[in-house]
């Protein structure tokens, strides 16, 4: 079983590999949509930085087209951070670039006259909120480590997997069918971050047996 981690020129792909190896992945990085091949099992699409950057640099590397067709075709796909943003249709930090639209809704900034820091960063509870497809058994008020300045409005609540709070209530994880995306960092959150991507990786084996 391959996973193919999207290498598009920004994210922790470094900690993100470390990770999904300890948690008994193989993760392979894809230079370019064309790598993108049949072959891997499952995708994941990294992110930090800002969205219009990001969304350049996947289309600059032909990914785009590439990224839809496997999912389309059933294949598991994990967005982290900028990757979970990405999957949406667009962003206030990048007005007029699109995003993939996989997800309908948009990206926004926590509000400028809050008292609390922005960017939000470090450690915080996340509450699992849809059973599927984050069906990994944890405890209700969860620890994950968190950074990030935006956070994602889906238009349809029914794919919102889990919310935190900081500032404001916010979508901390998306989900449907076989994609999965979270706000939080699962490289960096310890014990529950390598739960959520044992899970990732089971439910990959679960569809490569089943295909």
């Amino acid at each position: 079983m391959k996973i193919a981690l999207i290498d598009y020129g920004m994210g922790n792909l470094r900690n993100v590999e470390r990770a999904v190896r300890a948690a008994g992945g193989d993760v392979i990085r894809v230079n370019t949509g064309a790598e993108l091949d049949a072959t891997f099992d499952a995708i994941i699409l990294p992110g930090v930085g800002n969205f219009g950057d990001g969304m350049r640099h996947l289309r600059e590397r032909q990914f785009e087209a590439p990224i839809k067709e496997r999912i389309a075709n059933g294949v598991p796909l994990l967005g982290i951070c900028l990757g979970m943003q990405m999957l949406f249709e667009r962003s206030e930090e990048a007005p007029g670039v699109p995003g993939l639209g996989i997800f309908q809704g948009e990206v926004v900034r926590f509000p400028k006259d809050s008292h609390e820091k922005v960017p939000h960063m470090g450690w915080n509870t996340v509450t699992i909120e849809n059973a599927a497809p984050f069906q990994a058994d944890f405890p209700r008020d969860t620890y994950f480590y968190f950074v990030h300045t935006y956070y994602v409005k889906p238009t349809d609540p029914g794919v919102i997997a889990a919310t935190s709070h900081y500032i404001l209530p916010f979508t901390a994880a998306v989900g449907k069918r076989n994609i999965y995306a979270t706000q939080f960092h699962p490289e960096k959150s310890q014990d529950a971050g390598l739960h959520l991507l044992q899970f990732f990786i089971q439910k990959t084996k679960e569809n490569a047996l089943s295909c």
